[in-house]
């Protein structure tokens, strides 16, 4: 990858986190300027990234792959940072998953060799970008979804029209009742392999794809099950479509698992197909930086599921965090911080207070949990935050509260900057997003 577009990218005092006093300044140098949240060098909100804690995560997905035997593409998507995808493919990673054309076009713009467009690519102006793209750069490695007879016949046309001289690659997508796209049943999914295999050379069947992560259920238990069955139905379509060889040569890429269920993926994709290598790709994305609640939760089922993941060593940890200010103490029973729904997520459920400070009381942040009783975020303005605190909470105006995020990619998507910062909130350097 070549980071220098982003490095050298000239920020000012109109990106959001940036000191006023700053002026222009190039990513690069963040760094070298020896700021310190904690002293008040930086208007809050701002939205942190603790490297020690992110290179934490990224050693122990690391660990998985080599345990379970299987590749990774994770979903760029999540934090849409050229610098997160650079730390991704030293790890290993075989691709960054994307799923839109703005997406992929931050992937090319930065030098990334292979991308996988885990959605259908429909529209006249989109499929010509990408022929565009694999007719400019023999060496780009290109896979997208497909899912219907239309989707082939707009495919095949547009092939024939442009004739780069290399097939479009297509992963034939599965799916359930009532979520997203993909095939709903098996014979719906082979009448489409076997389109993709009758326009070929223009299209090319290189595996079976799926997306778990909209799967329900009124227990936790019976989501696990129906995800397993889901990723079963797609290994049924893989095996229908190698024994009437619809699969192009090479390797039969299987790929499933979002953040919440890749362990499922992992050990359940591994089948055999009428003697053709397999190639097992999971996609989590969220796993660099995890977060406080949602996905903390479910990766503890996964270690329920999957025991043998806790002999990884200490499992993911968050690492992506919004810093505010109390602004109000305005009545008993609530604080107000200067953080809102312009700043973090709150799709999945709210902020969770992860730590306090008070400049001259502490040394470091201090734990939400050496504050007495509950402090609980009850509620998002667009840029404030509404804490349920208990009568004898110490929290005054000024002090500086922590958040933790639940689905990191509806915080990453908030911000342009993110600083990264040690264990005493030294800015270490920042990180770009291109959303």
């Amino acid at each position: 990858m070549n980071l220098t577009p982003a490095l050298d990218s000239v920020l000012d005092s109109t990106v959001k986190g940036l000191p006023p006093s700053a002026g222009k300044m190039p990513l690069g140098d963040i760094g070298a300027r020896g700021w310190n949240l904690l002293k008040g060098d930086l208007p809050l909100p701002a939205a942190v990234i603790e490297r020690e804690t992110l290179r934490h995560n990224s050693q122990w997905m690391r660990r998985f792959l080599d345990l379970t035997h299987v590749g990774f593409s994770p979903h760029g998507k999540t934090t849409m940072a050229p610098q997160l995808f650079d730390l991704q493919l030293k790890d290993g990673a075989w691709a960054i998953t994307v799923a839109t054309m703005h997406q992929l076009r931050v992937c090319r713009a930065f030098g990334i060799g292979r991308v996988l467009m885990a959605n259908q690519l429909t529209g006249r102006l989109e499929i010509a970008a990408v022929l565009d793209e694999l007719a400019a750069d023999p060496e780009f490695d290109f896979y997208c979804l497909i899912d219907s007879l239309e989707g082939v016949a707009t495919l095949r046309e547009a092939a024939a029209r442009r004739k780069i001289g290399r097939p479009i690659q297509l992963l034939l997508e599965g799916g359930v009742m009532g979520a997203r796209t993909g095939a709903r049943n098996l014979d719906q999914a082979l009448a489409v392999a076997r389109a993709v295999r009758d326009a070929g050379p223009l299209l090319a069947l290189k595996g079976v794809e799926g997306f778990e992560g909209l799967i329900a259920g009124a227990t936790p238990q019976e989501q696990d099950t129906k995800v397993a069955a889901f990723i079963d139905f797609l290994v049924a379509i893989a095996r229908a479509c190698a024994d009437e060889n619809l699969f192009a040569p090479g390797p039969v890429i299987l790929t499933a698992g979002g953040s919440a269920f890749f362990d499922l993926a992992a050990t359940r994709l591994h089948n055999e197909l009428s003697g053709r290598e397999v190639q097992v790709i999971i996609r989590s994305g969220c796993y660099l930086t995890h977060d406080s609640k949602s996905y903390r939760d479910l990766v503890e089922r996964l270690m329920d599921r999957m025991p043998a993941a806790r002999g990884l060593g200490e499992g993911l940890k968050p690492a992506l965090f919004v810093w505010a200010y109390v602004q109000s103490r305005p009545e008993p029973g609530r604080a107000i911080a200067t953080m809102g729904k312009r700043d973090i997520g709150f799709d999945v459920t709210l902020p969770v207070l992860d730590r306090w400070y008070r400049a001259g009381l502490h040394k470091a942040p201090q734990p939400a949990s050496s504050l007495p009783g509950e402090h609980r975020v009850a509620g998002l303005n667009d840029q404030h935050a509404h804490i349920e605190i208990p009568a004898n909470s110490p929290l005054q105006v000024g002090d500086r509260l922590c958040f933790g995020v639940s689905h990191p990619c509806t915080t990453f998507d908030r911000w342009q900057l993110i600083y990264e910062v040690d264990k005493e909130m030294n800015v270490l350097g920042g990180i770009r997003t291109y959303f």
